[in-house]
């Protein structure tokens, strides 16, 4: 199995309700989001994917949430933004794409800081 990862950043301010200490009041972070992609075998190139597919995939997506307040955003609405919720909120809207693109998306991992992520894969 051969798998690809590219990473991305991107910044947003977000609160977290009903957790208890500083989280709870409004903050930010400077997000790094890994995205892997996962196939058997490579393309008729020799490759997995061109990078460049996924980091225009991961782009598109993430412009929905750069220098935003995440609490507002229709998504998040009714849950707490957080790590754990984006990195699902990513992986199925890139998922999307990858799929359109007959490529598996294998995982996607946001690092709130450079001591904390988490990642979500199916």
């Amino acid at each position: 199995m051969y798998e690809a990862t590219i990473k991305k950043s991107f910044s947003a301010a977000h609160l977290l309700k009903e957790i208890g200490g500083k989280c709870e009041e409004l903050h930010g972070h400077n997000f790094l989001v890994e995205v892997s992609v996962a196939a058997e075998s490579l393309n008729s190139e020799g490759l997995l994917i061109d990078f460049r597919v996924v980091k225009k995939w991961t782009d598109e997506v993430l412009e929905l949430l750069d220098h935003k307040y995440l609490n507002e955003l229709e998504y998040f609405k009714n849950i707490n933004p957080s790590s754990e919720q984006l990195a699902r909120f990513l992986y199925d809207r890139i998922g999307e794409k990858s799929r359109q693109a007959k490529i598996t998306l294998s995982r996607v991992t946001v690092w709130e800081s450079e001591n904390s992520r988490v990642s979500y894969s199916l």
